[in-house]
């Protein structure tokens, strides 16, 4: 590990939680409104300089801070970043200040907590993706749950918003229940394995415990409570079901966010895989049927939405299920291709939920039946929604198209059944997008609402801008993303293939 001479890693954590507090003690709302925006454009500047910070070239994990936090547990405040994780940062980062900006005219009530609020949860978010203690990262992981149960409950635009916050909250309260308990089982091993005393020589950093040899009879139940409790938050069925409740009853800026980072994927990458590396390639196949079900299943209810809000919940929950089948597939191709997905959701899956935002708060509503002809009348944005529809089901020349390619070809290379899945999830994957595009954006206006909206404002309309120039860019340039991660990919991959051998030493 390379440490860090300037606490930048930190500074990143911090800054959209002071922003938090001066948005929060400043009076005037518009001043708080124009301080939340400041404050979300230098998070998003000063993870673009962790970006240029960051050596390709390294496998391992760079830029490290390492502070003792409770030393008679030693848990310590360890943070840093790889290829995994660090495109990550900036894609966290613009997708924040693209929800403060879509919230900025929509929200009328309790408004500094709201933009408050939105910049905790940023930097929470910022520390799941650069904690390196298994402590600190499950206290980022839980401490997501109360922003997001403010947001949901007192913005949401559904009479259900209550009773979906709760259900949400009651979901990862779930997951983090067999996170927990993999966590200690890690740090009672590794003083087991040193000869050790409990509590003194239990370890919680992720380098150490990698560095820790698992026992056969522990990598089983470690890699299920992990998978369990990343599942959970991915979201992987039957766990779905708290995010087309989410989409119908939240704010559609928190659900935008929610659709954009993937954190329990994440989770599966960067803890569940690695640390177990003997269980994870043993159930890799039930990994991917896993995730084959969840890729067809959520693309057969998306198929029979009228609801824009609904179908976009049912789509990513149907691409979180290709890329489980990318990871599962345990070669290059699968994991850069999920890393390239996971990414690509933060452009696709957020703008087109941000879309939905805009026409809700327009017209009340993004049921298809409310929105027949609105081409004719909002011609920029069906413009917008169209490239990000085209994107998300893989068109050639947008972001979602390297991505797909490396998550089908990697299955085709590893499990070519499941490869079936993967093929019929993209064929249903533009069924359900096409058809819906036909009947809502297409055809006669019918509604007096309709006839009478307005099209993108300036503000709205640069900030589809950006992430349409972003989703081109990856998608004509993809070895940018593709080479950032590429030595850590390969070092995580050698883990894995690596794992007899790791599994003899334990005996």
């Amino acid at each position: 590990m390379s440490n860090a001479s300037f606490p930048v890693l930190s500074l990143i954590i911090l800054l959209p939680l002071l922003g938090a507090f001066t948005v929060a003690v400043t009076c005037n709302i518009r001043l708080a409104k124009h301080i939340a925006l400041l404050f979300a454009a230098l998070e998003l500047i000063a993870t673009g300089c962790v970006v240029q910070l960051f050596n390709a070239d390294l496998a391992d994990f760079q830029l490290v801070e390492q502070y003792d936090w409770i030393p008679s547990l030693n848990i310590e405040y360890l943070i840093g970043v790889d290829g995994i994780s660090v495109l990550f940062l900036p894609m966290s980062a613009l997708l924040t200040l693209m929800a403060i900006v879509a919230s900025w005219n929509s929200v009328q009530h309790l408004t500094r907590f709201h933009f408050a609020l939105l910049l905790v949860l940023e930097g929470i978010t910022i520390g799941v993706f650069l904690a390196l203690d298994m402590a600190l990262f499950f206290l980022f992981w839980e401490l997501t749950l109360p922003p997001i149960f403010f947001l949901i409950g007192l913005w949401g635009i559904g009479s259900g918003r209550r009773s979906a916050a709760i259900k949400y909250t009651l979901f990862m309260l779930f997951g983090g229940v067999p996170l927990l308990f993999a966590i200690i089982l890690l740090a009672v091993n590794h003083a087991t394995a040193v000869g050790g005393s409990i509590p003194q020589d239990m370890a919680f950093s992720l380098p150490v415990l990698l560095a820790t040899a698992l026992p056969d009879n522990l990598q089983a139940l470690v890699f299920l409570l992990l998978l369990l409790g990343f599942a959970v938050k991915a979201p992987l069925v039957p766990f779905h079901t708290w995010l087309p409740t989410v989409a119908m009853e939240g704010p559609t800026q928190l659900t935008a966010v929610l659709t954009g980072l993937k954190l329990g994927a994440f989770g599966i990458i960067r803890f569940a895989m690695p640390l177990a590396p003997s269980a994870a390639v043993q159930y890799s196949w039930v990994l991917g049927i896993l995730g084959a079900i969840t890729l067809v299943y959520s693309a057969l209810i998306a198929l029979q939405q009228t609801n824009l809000r609904r179908l976009l919940a049912y789509a990513s929950v149907s691409h979180v299920g290709l890329v489980i089948v990318g990871i599962a597939s345990l070669n290059m191709q699968g994991i850069q291709g999920a890393i390239f997905q996971l990414l690509n959701f933060t452009m696709v899956a957020g703008s087109l939920m941000l879309v939905a935002g805009f026409i809700q708060h327009r017209l009340g509503s993004t049921e298809a039946i409310h929105l027949g002809g609105l081409a004719k009348v909002m011609p920029r944005l069906t413009c917008f929604y169209f490239l990000f529809a085209l994107a998300s089901i893989g068109l050639p020349g947008t972001s979602g198209f390297p991505a797909e390619l490396l998550l089908i070809v990697s299955t085709m290379l590893a499990h070519p059944s499941i490869s079936i899945a993967a093929l019929v999830g993209a064929i249903l994957s533009a069924a359900y997008m096409l058809s819906f595009t036909r009947r809502a954006f297409f055809g006669p206006v019918t509604q007096a609402g309709v006839k009478q909206v307005q099209d993108l404002r300036p503000r709205e309309l640069t900030l589809l801008c950006v992430s349409a120039l972003l989703i081109l860019g990856f998608g004509f340039f993809p070895n940018g993303v593709l080479k950032t991660n590429r030595a850590t990919a390969e070092a995580w991959l050698s883990r894995l293939m690596d794992q007899p051998v790791m599994a003899s030493n334990a005996e």
